[in-house]
C-alpha cells in the first residue's frame, strides 16, 4: 500500500489511524498478532520493529533464547475492516532481536529465499501462483474432548439433514454431493462469499470468481488472480482472514479443514503455477503435450518425484489423509493429466495462450503453512528442471483416462501419494535434499516440522479413542 515512511505516516494522520496490527504467520502455518496504539509509530519503529517472545510461538524459539523483533511490511498495510476503532494492519517478517537478521524458521522468510535462489539459478525470474480457496461456511460448530467423552456437532441451513429438523421448511436443501455451481435459493451463501469477495477485492486482491462447491451442506470457492511468488503467501494470508472474519460477521463459521464432514467433498487448494523468464512464458510449446515446453515437463517431473515428501509440507494435518481417499474428485495418485481431475497434476484444459500455459498441483489443502507450502512446491519444481526429471519416463503419465475406472493391473503400475501424515511425514526424512538448495530450507526447519506433527499431532490423534469404535468393539 505504501512505498515510503512518509506516505505510511500521511495516510495514518488523514484517516485518524488509532491502532497499528502487526500480523504474522507461525511455523505451522496460524495466524498471529500484536497491537500497538498509532502514537507510537515512527520510522524507526518500522525500521527495526517490535521485540516479542518467540519462545510462546509454536516452532520458533525456546525460552532460553525466546526474544525476537516482527519487522512491518509497509507495502503490505491495508485498513482492517474488522476493528471497531480505524486500525491499519501490516504483514511482518521475523528477525532476530540483536542482529536483525532474518530469522531462519520465519516461513516468510523461507517463502522470500525460495524466490532469490530461482532468480540465482538463472532459471525464471518470475513465478505466479494462483491458490484455489476451497471452504466450508457452517451456521455452528461445536467439538469436545475430554477423558470420558468426545463430540462435535455441525449445522448447516443448506444440509439435506435439516429438512426432518426445521418446523418451517422452505424444501430449498441441496442433495448430498450435490453443491456444484447450486443456485439460490439452495445457495443460501451467496450474500456471504459476495460480502468476501468485496472485503478481499477492496483489499487491493483481484478475484476470479466465486461459487458452491461440490458439498451440500455450505462447501464454497473463492478463486483469485495469477499472484507473484513474494506475494502470494501474504495475498492468502489476507484471503483466509477475510473469509473467517467475514463469516464470523454475518453469524456464521467457515473452515478450511479438508474433510469436516465425513462422506461429503472435502476442501482442497488446488495450486496452479508458471514460470517466466525476461517476459516470457516457460511453460508453452504449441507441439508439446498438452502445449507444455520441455521445461515445463521436468518442472512436472520434480513435482511429482518428490510428491510424497512434498504432502509433508501441502497437506500437513492428520485430517488431510481423510479428504485424500478414492471417489471425491481427490487426487491420490502421482501422475500428470490435461483437464483430467483425477491427476495430481492437472494441466488445465483452457489455458491456451501461451501467459495463461500452467500446471495445477492439486493434492494440497489449507491446513498448509501458504509461505512453505509455496516454497517447497517451487524447489521440487527447479530440481526437475535442473535435473531433466522427465515424468513420462518415470512412469508418471501421462493419464488421460478416469484413474478411478482403471483395472486393479492398471492401477498398480501408478504411485500412490501418502495416505497419513506418518507417511508424509517418513518420505520428507527421506527425501529432503531438494528444499536444502540455496539454503532455502534447512535440516533445521525440517526436523522441527517432523518432530511437532509426529508428536503433538499424529501420535495425539492416534491415542485418543474414536466415537466408531464404540460401536465397532463396545460389545465384544
Amino acid at each position: 500500500m505504501f512505498k515510503t515512511y512518509a506516505e505510511l505516516e500521511s495516510f495514518v494522520k488523514s484517516k485518524k489511524i488509532e491502532a497499528i496490527d502487526f500480523k504474522y504467520t507461525d511455523l505451522f502455518g496460524r495466524m498471529r498478532h500484536l497491537t500497538m496504539p498509532a502514537s507510537r509509530l515512527n520510522e524507526d519503529f518500522i525500521k527495526n520493529g517490535e521485540a516479542f517472545d518467540g519462545s510462546n510461538q509454536m516452532g520458533f524459539k525456546t525460552v532460553e533464547s525466546g526474544d525476537m523483533s516482527l519487522i512491518p511490511d509497509i507495502t503490505s498495510a491495508i485498513v482492517d475492516p474488522f476493528w471497531e476503532i480505524p486500525t491499519l494492519s501490516m504483514l511482518c517478517s521475523i528477525h532476530e532481536a540483536d542482529t536483525k537478521k532474518h530469522f531462519r524458521r520465519d516461513p516468510r522468510g523461507i517463502a522470500l529465499g525460495a524466490y532469490e535462489y530461482m532468480k540465482k539459478t538463472g532459471i525464471a525470474d518470475l513465478s505466479l501462483w494462483g491458490p484455489e480457496f476451497e471452504f466450508y461456511i457452517f451456521d455452528s460448530m461445536n467439538y469436545s474432548n475430554e477423558i470420558n467423552s468426545t463430540s462435535y456437532r455441525i449445522e448447516s441451513t443448506e444440509a439435506d439433514w435439516r429438512g426432518s429438523l426445521e418446523d418451517v421448511n422452505s424444501g430449498h436443501k441441496i442433495p448430498h454431493h450435490g453443491g456444484y455451481h447450486a443456485a439460490p435459493p439452495q445457495d443460501d451463501l451467496c450474500n456471504d462469499r459476495t460480502a468476501m469477495v468485496k472485503v478481499i477485492e477492496d483489499s487491493g486482491i483481484a478475484v476470479r470468481y466465486h461459487h458452491h462447491e461440490v458439498g451440500g451442506p455450505g462447501q464454497s470457492e473463492i478463486e483469485i488472480a495469477l499472484q507473484p511468488l513474494q506475494k502470494v503467501g501474504d495475498v492468502a494470508t489476507w484471503v483466509k482472514y477475510i473469509i473467517k472474519m467475514v463469516a464470523k460477521s454475518r453469524g456464521r463459521t467457515a473452515t478450511f479443514m479438508p474433510k469436516p464432514l465425513y462422506n461429503e467433498a472435502g476442501n482442497g487448494m488446488h495450486f496452479h503455477q508458471m514460470l517466466f523468464k525476461d517476459g516470457k512464458p516457460l511453460f508453452y510449446d504449441k507441439n508439446g503435450y498438452a502445449g507444455l515446453s520441455e521445461l515445463a515437463m521436468y518442472y512436472v517431473g520434480g513435482i511429482l518425484k518428490h510428491g510424497p515428501s512434498l504432502l509433508a509440507l501441502t497437506n500437513p494435518s492428520t485430517n488431510s489423509y481423510k479428504r485424500l481417499i478414492p471417489g471425491f474428485e481427490a487426487p491420490v495418485n502421482l501422475f500428470f493429466s490435461l483437464a483430467n481431475r483425477s491427476a495430481a497434476i492437472r494441466v488445465p484444459k483452457y489455458a491456451t495462450n501461451p501467459n495463461e500455459k500452467r500446471i495445477e498441483f492439486r493434492p494440497p489443502d489449507g491446513t498448509c503453512n501458504m509461505y512453505l507450502a509455496v516454497a517447497a512446491q517451487l524447489m521440487a519444481g527447479l530440481d526437475g528442471i535442473k535435473n531433466k526429471i522427465d515424468p513420462r519416463k518415470e512412469g508418471f503419465g501421462p493419464i488421460d483416462k478416469n484413474v478411478f475406472a482403471l483395472s486393479k493391473d492398471e492401477l498398480s503400475k501408478i504411485k500412490s501419494l501418502p495416505t497419513s501424515l506418518k507417511e508424509a511425514m517418513q518420505a520428507l526424512k527421506a527425501d529432503h535434499d531438494y528444499l536444502l538448495e540455496g539454503d532455502v530450507f534447512n535440516e533445521d526447519i525440517l526436523d522441527t516440522i517432523v518432530n511437532w506433527k509426529m508428536e503433538k499431532e499424529y501420535n495425539e490423534v492416534r491415542n485418543r479413542p474414536h466415537p466408531y469404535e464404540m460401536r465397532l468393539y463396545y460389545d465384544l
